[in-house]
């Protein structure tokens, strides 16, 4: 069973579902800059959720806002642009302009302050303050981003194009379900995969940090997380099933393109991490992407490895817009919409994550000391700021790899082979050949570096691939720290 089944039905069948969709960084604003930028976080410099770490910042808002796709879909191709829901988790702080900054390339702006919330909540309409309570038919974020939404297509311009960006908070925290959806799902509890609740061996400290086997009590509270996330998504598939049949209603279905996507994964007791993101696995870092539109063939599935920085030169490709006058890092994914024949693809994407941590130690679990974050429940520690990593995830006819380094004293390094270990659970960083270790870690440095073009030069599996292991460091291939580069 599924919480999206209309969603299904409505986009994934009538359209393409991406099998290997990814996150460049597994967490809400690093993964938003990056969808719409197009760039990875090196690039856009948002490396957290906080205005340290350039979310919503003045530097953003000043360096990249006025380059973001709907900027240039506003701007240059004559569009009209909607924006309904969260935007980035510090928007709307005082210290960056407050809610009165509208970005640039937002002919209507409905943005939520701050963080996911369901009730209580204040929007920026268009940079001025609305505030919402906790009745039910007039504050449900998730209903009220619906009614927005059919607005705009009721009023908008007929003699212009159209983009919307609904970006529902649900199934974010705090997991508040509508009142008809409370009771729903009551049978349904976490996957049960090879990987839930057993000891992470063979991984960065953090991983081993967490108590094996779970307590009962977190048990409960991931299983009850993953229910109340099953139970807000309901809402969703009500607010899709809403828009599909409004815009059926204004004859403008068939000429529009429909993308369902999310900006991170999320584990529930995987590795015995009871819940959060932030992690390199498949689990944190693999997201939906479903697509429906003009000239996209029904039911198809597409296996080829995408990332959000492609959603940007996708729609600029869709509005007609020459990429090449873009710096994103991207590709545009319309010749696999489309179904062209030998489209030569990417056989590689880089995952980057900057770890957080506090200085102090948390009150809860002073043994833990400082430098980690996220403790609960149970004081097992969901980030830390040598949490800090950047993987090589290669995906070729004949490879299904990941190569992960950390920046931390251990200089720790995760390789897995999908194909035969899909959960992850063996780490051949010391079994795999040596030559595959430092094309990996050459690639990597260079993916780390990367910019525009030079972000989708071939990989280490593809015919075009150049290695000169001249060019590695003298002193051992783990001895560079992703610290070097300017995050």
């Amino acid at each position: 069973q599924t919480p999206l089944k209309k969603t299904s039905a409505l986009i994934a069948e009538m359209g393409i579902s991406f099998s290997n969709a990814y996150v460049p960084s597994a967490l809400c604003c690093p993964s938003r800059a990056s969808i719409l930028t197009g760039k990875y976080p090196h690039n856009h410099h948002v490396v957290n959720n906080t205005l340290e770490g350039n979310c919503s910042s003045k530097s953003w808002q000043k360096i990249q806002e006025p380059y973001t796709f709907p900027a240039l879909l506003k701007s240059m191709c004559g569009y009209q642009t909607f924006y309904a829901g969260k935007y980035l988790n510090e928007y709307g702080a005082e210290d960056a302009g407050g809610i009165g900054h509208v970005p640039p390339g937002w002919s209507f702006w409905y943005a939520l302050e701050k963080n996911s919330k369901y009730y209580n909540y204040t929007f920026s309409v268009n940079g001025k303050a609305r505030r919402h309570g906790e009745n039910y038919s007039v504050d449900y974020l998730t209903d009220v981003l619906a009614n927005m939404s059919l607005d705009f297509l009721e009023y908008k311009s007929n003699f212009e194009p159209f983009f919307m960006m609904i970006s529902t908070p649900a199934p974010h925290s705090p997991w508040i379900p509508a009142p008809q959806y409370k009771k729903s799902f009551q049978n349904v509890s976490a996957p049960r995969n090879s990987n839930f609740n057993i000891h992470g061996k063979n991984k960065h400290w953090l991983i081993r940090q967490a108590k094996t086997p779970m307590t009962n009590s977190s048990i409960q509270f991931l299983d009850d997380a993953f229910r109340k996330r099953w139970q807000t998504l309901l809402s969703v598939d009500d607010l899709i099933e809403k828009l599909v049949k409004k815009l059926e209603l204004l004859r403008e279905l068939d000429n529009t393109y429909i993308f369902y996507t999310s900006d991170n994964g999320f584990h529930t007791g995987q590795f015995s991490l009871p819940i959060d993101k932030r992690q390199l696995y498949e689990f944190d870092i693999k997201v939906p992407l479903l697509v429906r539109g003009p000239g996209i063939k029904p039911n198809q599935t597409n296996k080829m490895l995408v990332a959000n920085i492609d959603l940007g030169p996708t729609i600029l490709d869709i509005a007609g817009f020459d990429l090449n006058k873009t710096q994103m890092d991207g590709m545009s994914l319309l010749p696999l919409l489309r179904g062209d024949k030998n489209v030569t693809w990417r056989s590689d994407v880089l995952i980057e994550y900057q770890g957080e941590g506090h200085n102090s130690s948390d009150p809860m679990c002073p043994a833990l000391g400082p430098g980690v974050t996220h403790c609960f429940p149970d004081c097992v520690c969901e980030d830390s700021y040598n949490n800090t990593y950047a993987c090589v995830r290669t995906l070729s006819a004949l490879w299904d790899l990941q190569y992960c380094e950390f920046d931390d004293r251990e200089v720790f390094v995760e390789v897995y082979n999908l194909t035969a270990d899909p959960h992850q659970l063996t780490n051949i960083a010391k079994t795999i050949d040596q030559e595959i270790l430092e094309k990996m870690n050459y690639r990597l440095m260079m993916l780390q570096s990367c910019s525009g073009a030079t972000c989708r030069t071939p990989g280490v599996f593809d015919p075009g691939y150049r290695f000169d292991p001249r060019l590695m460091f003298n002193h051992g291939i783990w001895a560079h720290r992703l610290s070097t580069r300017s995050l």
